[in-house]
């Protein structure tokens, strides 16, 4: 018999606090500093915009439109 009586430990940080990027792509300088380097419809927008401020390796992320589901 399989033992399901496992412990789950949930961290959640919430790194957009804003509507202001919903249904666009963000690029964050790290996952510790979620300071926003880029913005964009798309995830090349995104990135290309923080690559001309100088950050080479951001974090990417697509904040999703607000009560829309999104399957993945």
């Amino acid at each position: 018999m399989i033992n399901c009586n496992i412990k789950v430990k949930i961290m959640e940080k919430i790194l957009v606090t804003t509507d202001e990027f919903n249904g666009r792509y963000v690029a964050m300088k790290s996952f510790e500093d979620n300071t926003v380097v880029g913005v964009g419809d798309d995830p090349e927008k995104a990135l290309n915009e923080a690559a001309e401020k100088g950050f080479k390796n951001p974090v990417l992320l697509y904040i999703p439109e607000r009560d829309i589901v999104h399957i993945y």
